[in-house]
């Protein structure tokens, strides 16, 4: 029996250094109990080491740090270890196991919270985070929020994405994604193994649509061209905060994020212009929205909410809800008999989707510059090359363009509009 060293007292175990000139850990024997050692880092970090033969092997069994754990403390603890061994247990075994088990409680909904704390700080503006987590809140985190990480499966995934896939096409797309790349996160974390089922290729591919192959894409439902003078009549005909937003948003064919986030220190009314910062625009870009003399009727007409900066303020003062608007959009539709439908779909015209019908309006009844279209709903033109050497947005010619839209809208327009070249 090897002998055992003699006991060190706490203030010895206190000044016990690492080996001058070692690249490697020393370990100190301390006494007391048999294997019992001091392991000391060249950096001078300390933690209790027992040092002990099992199954014919010399294992190393981490007790805790030093002065953490007291020296008293880390007698009982190697004493309990060599106890457990003594009856036949492995305690490096049943520590591995126990993290294998705590690996395994880590739901989805704390995987997402633990992988978007690094995630969301790769975004350029506040509102692709909002989206983010919103996306995960909304669709996926009722449904698989309490499911363990280790055990999401493909059928999860189905019944996740299947309520949304063929009406919201785009957002399931998006919220597949977002689910792989949070369960991959937890796969590197250690927190599961295998095949990531959310993944698409060679996976789920296999089972619903292709998003292209989904009818009409996900589009959002279009007000009809033919329609739109009848729909912006009867939505003139009504009153409310959010009826005028709806009205703002079609007069200018901006975003309804856009329009409801609006704040009065944006807009100049007497140059007649909406300059709508970086961080709030989706290409995270200022966008200059030149306004009609009507759409600064509009605006002058809006009773201020004292303490709120926004144009198109909440009942508390608050921003609009996307649900305020669509609310309004409805209750339009359900008072016509056959409501206002989309073309092409059928389905019952929402306020995003007047975008699509101003766009439409631009290609089909006017001789607008398709470039000029495309600027006024803040789309990407052309190549990184060509946008560099672009210096203007148009907004004064882009202006005639609006004026004429508002026309279009109010039924004053007869034939084709033809851009004038001033």
């Amino acid at each position: 029996m090897p002998r055992l060293a003699d006991r060190l007292s706490p203030l010895a175990i206190s000044k016990l250094k690492p080996k001058p000139g070692s690249a490697v850990s020393t370990f100190h024997a301390v006494g007391g109990v048999a294997g019992l050692h001091l392991q000391v880092t060249p950096t001078g970090g300390r933690s209790w080491v027992l040092r002990v033969r099992y199954g014919g092997k010399r294992r190393h069994i981490g007790l805790g740090p030093y002065p953490e754990l007291s020296v008293s403390d880390a007698y009982a603890a190697a004493r309990q270890a060599k106890d457990d061994i003594a009856k036949g247990r492995d305690p490096i075994a049943e520590r591995r196991a126990a993290a294998l088990s705590l690996r395994d409680a880590l739901t989805f909904s704390q995987a997402m919270e633990q992988f978007l704390e690094n995630k969301l700080a790769e975004f350029r503006n506040d509102k692709h985070r909002k989206q983010w987590c919103a996306t995960l809140d909304k669709y996926a985190v009722p449904i698989i929020g309490d499911t363990m990480v280790a055990h999401l499966t493909v059928q999860d995934m189905l019944r996740t994405l299947e309520p949304i896939w063929t009406t919201k096409t785009e957002t399931a797309s998006r919220l597949r994604g977002r689910i792989e790349a949070v369960i991959s996160w937890a796969t590197v974390a250690g927190h599961r193994t295998g095949d990531n089922p959310a993944r698409w290729k060679g996976n789920l591919d296999a089972i619903p649509p292709k998003p292209g192959k989904v009818a009409k894409g996900g589009n959002h439902p279009a007000l009809a061209l033919d329609d739109a003078a009848d729909w912006f009549a009867d939505l003139r005909g009504r009153i409310g905060t959010a009826t005028r937003a709806l009205e703002f948003v079609a007069l200018t064919a901006a975003r309804s994020g856009e329009v409801r986030g609006a704040t009065w220190a944006e807009i100049d009314l007497d140059k007649a212009i909406w300059t709508i910062p970086a961080d709030r625009m989706k290409m995270a870009r200022e966008h200059r929205v030149p306004l009609t003399s009507e759409a600064v009727a509009l605006l002058r007409a809006l009773p201020r909410m004292e303490g709120s900066p926004y144009v198109f303020p909440a009942l508390r003062g608050g921003m609009l809800t996307d649900m305020a608007l669509s609310a309004c959009m409805r209750r339009i539709n359900e008072a016509r008999e056959g409501g206002y439908r989309d073309q092409r779909s059928g389905r019952p015209a929402v306020p995003h989707g007047l975008r699509s019908t101003f766009r439409d309006w631009a290609a089909e009844r006017t001789e607008f510059p398709r470039d000029m279209a495309e600027i006024a709903l803040a789309h990407t033109v052309g190549s990184e090359v060509e946008r560099a050497y672009r210096r203007s947005d148009m907004v004064e010619r882009r202006r005639a363009m609006m004026a004429a839209w508002g026309r279009f809208l109010r039924g004053e327009a007869g034939q084709k509009v033809v851009a004038i070249n001033g």
